[in-house]
């Protein structure tokens, strides 16, 4: 390693994106740095990914119960607000970031308080001091985008990390935006209590395969949630009373106690410094697939700060492939940057994963029918609804989903899958497998799912799809 720097790597920001560039390079024997200028363990572990699903998990729980004959029966109450909040906290640890800190110092990677900024090549200021490196990484992930609607601003509306650390449940509440966060949240605060009106513009969860969409807008009309996707926004004001008050484009209001605006993130790279080594100030760092920013030898830009797939599990994913081959070019070693090789995330273009924990949740990975046609894919779908399969009958009483297939006609291999339904999300990773592993349909047909279990769609899709004709 480099002895004429203060470290091999230095990473700025200390979310799980970075811990992980910065755990996995100092496996390698890296001397490793990390800055933070909140909370070391990030945006995810204290105002999204665990609290929100903390949120969300009670209601969950009392649905499917809700679902089955006898188990219904025997639910006398509902959902205990205060306690359900409670538990949120303690998966924030109080918003303490003292056990993230104790892991860091076992790893032997040093902490500095504070906000990054690159002064050069190499170069980080921090306050007034300055520290070098071989390496840097920036994992300083992504801030929610504000549309600018009249008044929206002033009436100091709820981003992400208000709600998900809310310490009340608003009697009503308002959302702008159908996405992930938005419907996640309308769920979870619906069960707890507050009358949810959500507003889109466009389809609920519009990038995924329509059915989703019309499923989980179906289901939320169930638990009491007004969905409007058809809601344009033109103005917003909150009341002396506190009472927020939406306009929208058809005349009518929507009034509330509080307002959730969650209508997307850009990266974080603002004030960063990335002028001073040529790079465009602001917008996403354009990275090549060991995450090494286009027209540099040293710095790297990992998870959402990159714009390649904005979710916390895929930036750890490129978090792994960077810490490595950071390291490997730190003392002149071979860096496997093949696809599919040691030190890539080759993934990020073929096989990313996602899941939203709406009821039903939504499961998917790799390209949608859309996303085929526009690849100019030779492509077959294949759906079946998932209410047939046996083990999604003995799961719930008129369990209601659904499952589709989109296959590569050319290659015989599936290079998309979504499933919606109760408790999908463990049906992802085996479709996750098929698509990295680039498994040919008919040898699909010898990966026998257990009776009875929810994983039987899979048969019963190849049974949709058919074997092809004895030659």
């Amino acid at each position: 390693m480099n002895g004429t720097t203060d470290y091999d790597l230095i990473v700025i920001g200390a979310g799980p994106v970075g811990e992980n560039v910065a755990g996995y390079a100092s496996q390698r024997g890296a001397r490793v740095a990390i800055i933070e200028a909140e909370l070391v363990g990030g945006e995810c572990s204290y105002w999204a990914c665990m609290p929100s699903k903390a949120l969300l998990r009670s209601g969950h729980a009392l649905r499917a119960a809700q679902r089955l004959a006898g188990a219904r029966d025997a639910i006398t109450g509902g959902i205990d607000a205060a306690a359900v909040l409670a538990r949120r906290t303690a998966f924030t640890d109080g918003w303490s970031d003292d056990g993230q800190v104790s892991w860091l110092e076992s790893a032997g990677i040093d902490l500095i308080r504070g906000r990054g900024r690159i002064t050069g090549r190499g170069r980080v200021a921090v306050g007034d001091r300055f520290y070098t490196a071989g390496a840097v990484a920036v994992a300083t992930g992504s801030v929610p985008v504000l549309p600018a609607i009249p008044g929206l601003a002033a009436a100091s509306p709820w981003g992400t990390r208000e709600a998900t650390s809310a310490e009340h449940v608003p009697p009503r509440l308002a959302i702008i935006g159908g996405g992930v966060a938005g419907t996640e949240l309308a769920f979870a605060f619906a069960s707890l209590g507050s009358q949810v009106t959500l507003l889109s513009r466009n389809p609920l969860l519009e990038r995924e395969e329509p059915f989703v969409g019309e499923l989980v807008a179906a289901a939320l009309v169930t638990e009491g949630v007004t969905v409007d996707t058809a809601a344009t926004p033109v103005r917003v004001d909150r009341a002396h009373e506190g009472s927020v008050t939406i306009e929208l484009a058809d005349g009518s209001t929507v009034v509330a106690d509080e307002l959730l605006v969650s209508t997307g993130r850009r990266p974080a790279t603002d004030d960063l410094g990335l002028e001073t080594v040529g790079l465009p100030p602001t917008g996403a760092i354009e990275v090549d697939d060991t995450m090494l920013a286009v027209g540099t030898d040293w710095l790297y830009a990992v998870g959402d700060v990159n714009g390649r797939a904005l979710l916390t599990h895929q930036g750890k994913y490129q978090a792994r492939a960077a810490g490595e081959a950071i390291a490997a070019r730190a003392v002149g070693a071979t860096v496997s940057d093949e696809k599919w090789g040691q030190h890539v995330a080759s993934a990020d273009h073929s096989a990313v994963p996602r899941v939203v924990f709406t009821d039903p949740e939504v499961a998917a990975v790799g390209l949608t029918e859309d996303g085929a046609r526009r690849e100019g894919i030779r492509y077959r779908t294949v759906e079946y609804d998932l209410g047939w399969v046996s083990g999604a009958k003995l799961h719930a009483d008129g369990y209601a989903g659904r499952a589709k297939l989109v296959v590569d006609e050319d290659r015989r291999v599936i290079v998309g899958a979504t499933f919606v339904g109760q408790d999908v999300a463990e049906l992802v990773h085996s479709a996750t497998i098929a698509i990295v592993g680039e498994v040919a349909i008919d040898r699909l047909w010898h990966a026998v799912p257990a009776y009875p279990t929810i994983s039987e769609v899979w048969l019963r899709l190849l049974e949709t799809y058919g074997r092809p004709a004895a030659q």
